[in-house]
């Protein structure tokens, strides 16, 4: 079967040859932008209680990590697994903190990787010396929430950081045993596919190992809810979605793995738009796609 892109899936099935679940782990940290230290109101379309299976547990990571790997052995047949720190933001504490956290993962033999979820604005030479040590045992990734190439978005959607603060992460970070990823959300408030893809670009001509793209959605609870009910921004469609992601991904390194095709949400929460919950179907858009263009990810990449 053609392989139109890099999936995540290929990624841990080549290097441990079995079933490999993501567990997500919920360490109690919090981020700049909701502690007061840079803002309160956090990104305007943030809330965890969307996404996260995990939002406000009270187990401990000991907990979090011996159900998620019961119900993911009895699930998938899982039989390896990567502890996924996904809450809120995973490197904005001391030092002290963060490795009495990564520490939880070293009492589970069977967890083979390490994977730390981010922002650009909250790393430096000491956390990544820490992180770095647990590269002679795990597969270590820090993923950096990104979102978009473009300043004026980044303020918009309340980041308070720049592009030039993700650069500087990613190549810092890559001077290490540790792999790259960055999430980027499609669709941002006032971005063209032209934006879009410019992202893709800017991407590409970094040290960046694995992408997750997200599509804007908008969640019960939030500042693009208001927005959104006041009608002062549109979604991205099901095909308009899927035709970015493929010009998105065409530009990418070939051997950039991709976590994920698309986002989804808990329906509790979702507002709008319903069909990101489609994950399988969305996929197959994608993939179709792809045949149809007679391209995969990497068509475009510029070395």
């Amino acid at each position: 079967m053609e392989q139109y892109y890099y999936s995540f899936n290929d990624y841990l099935q080549a290097k441990y040859g079995t079933r490999v679940q993501r567990l997500s782990l919920n360490a109690g940290f919090t981020c700049p932008t909701r502690d007061g230290k840079k803002d309160t109101e956090g990104c305007i379309y943030c809330n965890e209680k969307g996404f996260s299976p995990m939002s406000g547990t009270r187990l401990t990571l000991a907990k979090q990590i011996e159900k998620a790997i019961d119900y993911a052995k009895k699930r998938y047949g899982a039989g390896r697994f990567v502890a996924y720190f996904q809450n809120a933001t995973n490197t904005y504490a001391p030092c002290t903190k963060l490795k009495k956290a990564y520490d939880a993962i070293r009492h589970y033999p069977d967890i083979v990787g390490l994977y730390i979820s981010t922002r650009p604005d909250c790393v430096d030479e000491k956390k990544l010396d820490l992180i770095e040590s647990y590269s002679s045992d795990y597969d270590v990734w820090i993923e950096y929430g990104l979102q978009t190439s473009h300043d004026r978005t980044l303020k918009f959607i309340n980041r308070h950081h720049t592009f030039h603060d993700f650069a500087e992460a990613a190549a810092m970070t890559a001077k290490r045993k540790i792999k790259v990823g960055a999430h980027v959300i499609l669709g941002l408030p006032g971005e063209t596919k032209d934006d879009m893809l410019k992202t893709a670009e800017k991407i590409a001509a970094l040290p960046v190992s694995g992408i997750k793209l997200h599509v804007l959605h908008v969640l019960k609870g939030t500042r693009l809810e208001k927005y959104y009910n006041k009608g002062d921004i549109s979604l991205l469609s099901f095909n308009e979605y899927v035709k970015t992601a493929c010009d998105f991904l065409e530009i990418m390194n070939p051997n950039c793995v991709v976590f994920r095709l698309v986002s989804d949400a808990n329906p509790d929460f979702l507002i709008a738009p319903k069909w990101i919950n489609r994950k399988s179907e969305v996929i197959s858009a994608i993939k179709k796609e792809f045949e149809g263009r007679r391209t995969k990810q990497g068509s475009l990449w510029r070395k």
